[in-house]
């Protein structure tokens, strides 16, 4: 198959994340099908060419840094491309159970992407009982989470049979119906230096560049003004909770990280028992969600002999159209919010409707457009300059919480059903937890990514996890 080349100029936004990749917390999406047969390595094979390769020119294009002043990086085409050095089988460790899984996956996605070729892989591996698992492995420099949830379900079809290639991005293909969401996978690292002038003006060019149009308006339509006014003074406190926010308070969640990490999930959880929480709750599904997994949380830090503390977490929110395809040169489009987890209030009811409260605050801030052009300001940065923003910026919270929508109805890859969707969204800077939330055929599924020296049993706070939703669908319903 022959392709056109590959030149893409990196936007400032891709070019951050590019710049965040350390030893100790690699920049890289990690997302896996379960199936519960056997894949046809041909005939995925064929699938990922079609509608991964040839759709979308970064999935061959090598980043490629320049050497000319205030010209960031780019893709370009690698001129010794193959499909064969992405994609990889491994066998089960023994003793081949699922513990061996779990293991050898924390392995690989512990491993640096090679560099030396474009920056993605696919894993096949296989499952006891004789089904698979296929990990895909994405640098953050080549698409978000939302980007990346429809790349891979452009991979697949609503039925067994083979749907025919098309012409353009596979994502297409994709029904926007079939997505349901708000928030999106993602880490948090914008830019601005708590305490230094330099850091904050940067930060604020954004904001006044984005006055300036208003501004030719307001002449046009007096009555403008006091509406703007208002959203002034909104994107000003929206600005001073991004630039002001103190480092999070130090707990077991936070430490210095190493390299091995470690992850874990929860069993496929009833999408409609959930919603029933909720409604009789009066909050969302996000909401109860997050509070189960702030109990969680809450019970982790209770057996590390800590009396527990708000935890702060960053939230990607999405800033892309759900209802519009991504484009071929995928890219991040999304902005950053804290939420601070309710994990010091004692009562279950009392948790849920503080968290649902924090929430609804958020939603109707511009935390995350303006936290968005805060990160294209970043990747305008020199390098060291950059890291070192990237440590004051990620003391402000200990976790990564994300919420992923995928498909209502099974979908199959390369003729075989997907048993379930996992995520786990990369941390940066001193952030050692993510917390991603996947929703797949009326089910939903919670991951847990930690640093393995601060967490070694993360299967321990997604048990506990399950138990905090059994223990909130047993509260009365709120009049």
């Amino acid at each position: 198959m022959s392709l056109p080349g590959v030149h893409q100029r990196m936007p400032n936004a891709d070019v951050a994340w590019l710049h965040m990749d350390r030893p100790t917390n690699l920049m890289v999406i990690n997302s896996v099908m379960l199936f519960d047969s056997r894949l046809d390595a041909g005939r995925l094979r064929e699938v990922i060419a079609e509608r991964l390769i040839a759709p979308y020119p970064r999935f061959r294009g090598l980043v490629k840094e320049s050497r000319l002043p205030l010209r960031g990086p780019s893709f370009e085409t690698d001129p010794n491309f193959d499909l064969d050095r992405h994609l990889h089988h491994r066998g089960l460790p023994d003793p081949g159970d699922e513990r061996a899984l779990r293991e050898l996956m924390s392995d690989l996605i512990a491993t640096p992407l090679d560099h030396g070729k474009p920056l993605w892989d696919i894993y096949v591996l296989d499952r006891p009982g004789g089904g698979q698992a296929l990990l895909v492995r994405m640098h953050h420099c080549i698409a978000d989470g939302i980007a990346l949830a429809q790349v891979m379900l452009g991979l697949t079809d609503t039925r067994p049979g083979r749907t025919p290639a098309r012409a353009g991005p596979a994502s297409a293909r994709v029904k926007p119906a079939v997505l349901a969401g708000a928030l999106e996978a993602a880490t948090a690292v914008p830019r601005a230096a708590l305490g230094s002038a330099a850091g904050v003006a940067l930060a604020a060019r954004g904001v006044a560049e984005g006055a300036l149009g208003e501004a030719r308006e307001l002449l046009a339509s007096p009555a403008r003004a006091l509406e703007l006014v208002e959203e002034r003074a909104a994107d000003a406190r929206a600005l001073a909770k991004l630039l002001l926010t103190p480092a999070d308070a130090g707990s077991a969640l936070r430490g210095e990280l190493g390299v091995a990490r470690t992850l874990a999930w929860t069993k496929q959880l009833d999408l409609e028992h959930v919603k029933a929480i909720a409604h009789a709750q009066g909050a969302t599904v996000n909401d109860v969600l997050l509070a189960a997994v702030s109990g969680a949380l809450r019970r982790h830090l209770r057996a590390e002999g800590e009396e527990p503390t708000e935890v702060r977490a960053f939230v990607p929110f999405n800033l892309r159209p759900l209802e519009e395809a991504i484009p071929e040169d995928l890219g991040n489009r999304f902005g950053l919010v804290f939420l601070t987890l309710p994990v010091a209030v004692a009562g279950r009811r009392a948790r849920l409707q503080e968290l649902k409260r924090r929430m609804d605050s958020i939603k109707r801030s511009p935390e995350g457009p303006i936290s968005f052009a805060i990160l294209e300001l970043l990747g305008l940065t020199p390098q060291a300059l950059e890291s070192r923003i990237v440590d004051i910026f990620t003391a402000k919270a200990s976790a990564v919480m994300t919420n992923v929508p995928g498909p209502r109805e099974v979908v199959y890859l390369a003729g075989v059903p997907v048993r379930a969707v996992l995520v786990w969204a990369p941390t940066s800077g001193s952030v050692g937890m993510s917390v991603s939330i996947f929703s797949y055929r009326g089910e939903v599924t919670i991951g847990l990514l930690a640093d393995a020296g601060l967490t070694p049993d993360p299967a321990a706070i997604m048990r506990d996890t399950e138990t905090e939703l059994r223990a909130l669908a047993r509260l009365t319903p709120t009049s």
